[in-house]
């Protein structure tokens, strides 16, 4: 016995599989399609394989016992990522539309998953792009020698540092003064930054060009941009791997903590970082697949981007790791200097009787015979573990951290210019499939006028889109960039996924797309492809989503700011959220979600109501017939 909802006029509203024959002869002229297959998967790779890989997964490896979190994250790839990534390629290539199309072909009532995937991709690209306007003013600032957050800038009377620059560090003041002029709260929004104003116009400037023609253009900027990085990547490891004290970075990255296994939100991180490396449910592969060949092997197509998206997040995290632990090394060497310079003026000893190598020695026989002149020193704690254990996610990672590494290297320009164009083009190669899922969907929803070309409709999107961006140019812009990025692309991603898959599965059919599997690659999927659609990865995915769900609802909420008057300064000051903030949060994570629920409702109802006014009608005819029956 098989569980399957009812799907009245499913047949109607989608190809057989002899007018997809027709189809793919026809639509040689009229439809886009790849030039190779090449093409097709540089772009799917460059989509998948973003930002996130090179500064959020190391960061989650740090945090959940480092090699051990790759056994959660490597099940859940094989469990969740790519039995969805395989569907999501398979039923866009079966219906030949994007996802309001695909999702309004399987049944009307799921149109709504399609259109809240077409939100989510719109608000995701809104703060990604803002992203690769920071990651561009870093990249022209990086034309300089010395790099300018390398030091600090003298004060108006040029007799010192600026106070707040002197109070944190370079690469800090740089970030929030001299890039963000952040203020001390999200209510304070501030004015624009122009520097950052034409940051955003340039990167909005640069997508229009490269998706101007959508796969036509994208598909030849992919040849540079999912590449490229992989050489930048490399460049660095090599780099990485030469400089002191990279290894300790990579070994303490890796190290286990089997610990970690246990706890709950090991599996929750790990399940939600395979979800967003993939780049799921944002309708962007659905399009992408869509412009295949009827025949393309989507299996294997999702097994190989799958295996490459795995590969890049180890990869990336080791040389970030290694970058991390030559910056961990400098400090602690520093710390220690700082330390044996203290010693050697208190007891005026000659230099370089105290070294590094006997520190430790000369430190332990100067406590036993002078121990109060060692406790009012106030020496500092130096610990390479904790220097290692400073984990930082996100922005910090990129433009403090790495930034910071970098100036210790020697040409650093040379390599902050590689850093950031790595960062640009991962950036851009996300951002095609971000488009790709709000000018699709657009399409099919008839939104402009078909007489429209396709360079008017995505010149309106980039323009819309740059226009409320300018939320992220102002003072508080980070601060708002930070809640988008919490909210926008969290919880509503997953309960597309899980409708998703449900969709498939239990309305359209399991049977039935098997068929169509075997219609286009010539088998059908085998065991492992029906366990994971049926139980498994539903099941998964439904778990991540209440544990989520639930560990967000029952957290108060709270940001960090920066705030040269905080007491504690320059640890950043952790604020709540005003009350208004709320109203936003809701915006950004529920109505992408209820958009699901609310067209099923809107669409069960108004089918109803046609129904009764057709009864109605109906029941007139009827009613006149019989009159005129009596009549004669």
């Amino acid at each position: 016995m098989k569980f399957k909802l009812p799907n009245p006029g499913l047949e109607d509203r989608i190809p057989s599989h002899e007018r997809l024959e027709i189809l793919e002869k026809e639509e040689v002229d009229d439809r886009p399609k790849w030039d190779n297959k090449t093409q097709y998967m540089l772009t799917c790779v460059g989509f998948c394989v973003g930002l996130g890989n090179v500064w959020r997964f190391p960061y989650l490896c740090q945090k959940y016992g480092g090699g051990a979190f790759m056994i959660p994250f490597l099940i859940l790839l094989v469990v969740q990522g790519i039995p969805l990534l395989h569907m999501e390629f398979a039923i866009g290539q079966r219906l030949r539309k994007g996802s309001v199309g695909v999702w309004n072909g399987i049944h009307p009532y799921l149109g709504g998953v399609g259109k809240a995937s077409m939100c989510v991709s719109f608000l995701v690209s809104l703060y990604y792009n803002t992203i690769i306007a920071w990651v561009m003013w870093y990249f022209f600032n990086s034309f300089q020698d010395p790099l300018p957050w390398s030091h600090c800038p003298l004060n108006d009377n040029r007799t010192g540092y600026v106070e707040e620059c002197a109070k944190s560090s370079p690469v800090d003041y740089f970030w929030y003064r001299s890039t963000l002029n952040s203020s001390t709260s999200i209510d304070d929004s501030g004015s624009i930054q122009w520097w950052l104003l034409l940051c955003l116009v340039c990167a909005w400037a640069v997508l229009y060009v490269c998706c101007i023609r959508g796969i036509e253009t994208t598909g030849k900027a992919v040849y540079v941009t999912s590449t490229l990085p992989y050489v930048v990547l490399t460049i660095f490891l090599i780099r990485g791997l030469t400089l002191k004290g990279s290894v300790n970075g990579i070994v303490f990255l890796f190290t286990p903590d089997i610990a970690e296994l246990s706890n709950p939100d090991t599996w929750l991180n790990a399940g939600a970082q395979v979800f967003y490396s993939f780049s799921l449910a944002f309708g962007g592969l659905i399009s992408f697949s869509s412009y295949n060949s009827v025949h393309n092997h989507c299996e294997q197509d999702a097994v190989t981007i799958s295996v490459i998206n795995g590969i890049t997040s180890v990869y990336a995290a080791t040389v970030i790791y290694s970058i991390i632990g030559f910056r961990a090394t400098e400090r602690y060497d520093d710390c220690n200097d700082r330390n044996i310079l203290s010693l050697m003026n208190t007891f005026d000893l000659p230099e370089r009787n105290i070294t590094a190598d006997n520190y430790d020695k000369v430190l332990e026989n100067l406590n036993l015979t002078y121990p109060e002149v060692i406790k009012n020193l106030n020496l500092e704690t130096c610990n390479l573990n904790a220097f290692l254990s400073e984990g930082v996610e996100g922005t910090g990672l990129a433009f403090i951290v790495f930034t910071e590494a970098i100036t210790k290297m020697p040409v650093s320009p040379l390599w902050s210019i590689l850093f950031f164009i790595m960062l640009f083009c991962l950036g851009l190669s996300s951002m095609f499939g971000n488009i790709e899922g709000v000018l699709v969907p657009l399409q099919d929803l008839n939104v402009f006028p078909k007489s429209w070309p396709k360079e008017a409709l995505t010149g309106m999107i980039c323009l819309v889109s740059f226009l409320i961006a300018l939320i992220f140019v102002q003072a508080s812009g980070n601060y708002w960039l930070a809640l988008f990025d919490e909210f926008a692309g969290s919880i509503p991603l997953l309960i597309i996924g899980f409708c998703e898959m449900v969709g498939v599965v239990y309305i359209y059919g399991i049977d039935r797309f098997n068929d169509d599997i075997e219609f286009m690659i010539g088998h059908k999927p085998n065991i492992f492809w029906q366990a994971t659609w049926r139980v498994i990865s539903p099941l998964v995915m439904f778990v991540i989503l209440l544990f989520y769900f639930v560990t967000k609802v029952n957290k108060e909420l709270f940001y960090i700011a920066w705030n040269p008057d905080y007491v504690n300064f320059p640890i950043l000051e952790r604020l709540p959220f005003a009350n208004w903030i709320y109203a936003i949060i809701f915006i950004l994570a529920g109505v992408p979600s209820l958009v699901i629920p609310a067209t099923f409702l809107f669409k069960f109802i108004r089918n109803r109501c046609r129904k009764q006014d057709d009864l109605q009608a109906l029941q007139t005819v009827s009613s006149a017939v019989s009159m005129n029956g009596l009549s004669n």
